[in-house]
């Protein structure tokens, strides 16, 4: 099993030298762990899903701290959230030496207990599951098809696990566990029904009331739960970008999962064949490819600064990257055949906005294997991704 190289380990070594405190959330099974055991091989590793671990650590804080003078990884923070109030008394003492490492699978839990406590002593960073330039480094590249089935969670990658078997596995503990440490919701089947459904609509503008209404559920329910799975990161919401332009824009976001795998198997997909006749392969191709740019940023320490663009008349583009008044759209395409069609959303953004706004033009990403330059369009491989993050790299 090949120890793959974390593109995220130069900005947690940069950190370590800066920060008392570092903070990592992301997914379960995204790989923390064995990242932090490999960057700080000399701190003590606690895990605080043990009982008699947290038990200590809820009942007698300054005890369990005083265990180590010189700092520890504490591993899924948020089941202990009076922790991070004690670790700032430590920490700002003035010959404290240590190091302390947080882990947390549920940011939202875990970044109000450091906010509330740690601001200004903790570098926050997310790992998400492997990203493509990860998986190349250590696996053999598959095609688009076999990706979006697979996914990008490093466990299945490493102990080479059928992705059918262990998203099933993956997603039924994190209903079973995770789920009940958030919130208790008595009826489990209808949000895995709920969450089934947030699957089918992956790409698509967000619309509460429909979800809501095809899931047997209240609005607000819809709501909650949508936030308990933002929360734990299973989905992402992707929100449109706006400027004051003179048109009128659609302020729903879109829907994503963090990782398209998963979002596979809760559509019932059991192979790469069933995953290229599926209707719905052109949203999944295109959560990858949005997945993987948000990765390429968070994995490098910087903002998402993600969005999408679509006005009331259907005009879209399927992502932006944004910094100011600058941005770069990108049109995702699921085809293996680069058409005119292609190049609508790009052609008609460039009219709307002033040159000045786009200045390293636009790109499309697609399924087939041939880059081509297309006036101020690059024309990007989905497997040659690293080649259009070079390319925007100098401006974003």
């Amino acid at each position: 099993m090949p120890l793959v190289d974390r593109t995220i380990e130069p900005v947690i070594q940069r950190y370590a030298a800066q920060y008392p405190v570092i903070t990592i959330t992301g997914p379960r099974q995204s790989g923390k762990t064995t990242l932090c055991r490999k960057l700080f091989p000399a701190r003590p590793y606690v895990n605080l899903e043990a009982l008699d671990t947290r038990q200590f650590a809820i009942d007698d804080p300054r005890g369990f701290l005083g265990r180590f003078p010189e700092g520890a990884v504490l591993d899924e923070i948020q089941r202990t959230p009076d922790i991070p109030s004690y670790i700032q008394e430590i920490v700002d003492q003035e010959q404290w030496r240590g190091l302390f490492v947080l882990t947390g699978s549920q940011q939202f839990e875990v970044s109000n207990s450091i906010n509330q406590s740690l601001a200004g002593r903790t570098a926050l960073v997310k790992l998400l599951p492997f990203d493509l330039e990860e998986i190349r480094s250590a696996f053999p590249l598959p095609d688009v098809y076999s990706l979006m089935y697979r996914g990008f969670y490093p466990r299945v990658w490493d102990r080479g696990l059928d992705p059918t078997q262990a998203l099933r596995d993956y997603f039924e503990t994190y209903v079973e566990r995770d789920l009940r440490q958030l919130v208790a919701i008595r009826d489990l089947h209808l949000f895995s029904r709920f969450v089934r459904l947030c699957a089918g609509r992956t790409g698509q503008l967000l619309n509460l009331s429909g979800l809501a209404n095809d899931s047997g559920v209240s609005q607000p329910t819809a709501r909650n739960w949508l936030s308990l799975l933002e929360a734990s990161y299973i989905i992402f919401l992707l929100q449109p970008y706006h400027r004051n332009i003179g048109k009128r824009l659609i302020k729903s976001p879109k829907l994503y999962f963090y990782d398209v795998g998963l979002a596979t198997c809760l559509l019932g997909m059991e192979n790469e064949q069933q995953v290229a006749r599926d209707p719905l392969q052109g949203s999944l191709f295109e959560n990858m490819v949005i997945a993987e740019v948000l990765k390429h940023r968070l994995h490098r320490g910087r903002p998402a600064n993600l969005y999408f663009y679509r006005d009331s008349r259907g005009n879209e583009v399927d992502l932006i990257l944004a910094r100011g008044t600058v941005f770069f759209p990108v049109e995702i395409k699921a085809g293996m055949t680069v058409n005119r069609d292609y190049f609508k959303g790009l052609q008609y953004i460039e009219r709307v906005f002033p040159d000045s706004s786009i200045p390293a033009g636009g790109a499309v990403v697609y399924a087939g294997k041939q880059e081509q330059e297309r006036g101020r369009v690059f024309v990007c491989p989905f497997a040659r991704l690293e080649n259009l993050f070079a390319r925007i790299g100098e401006v974003f």
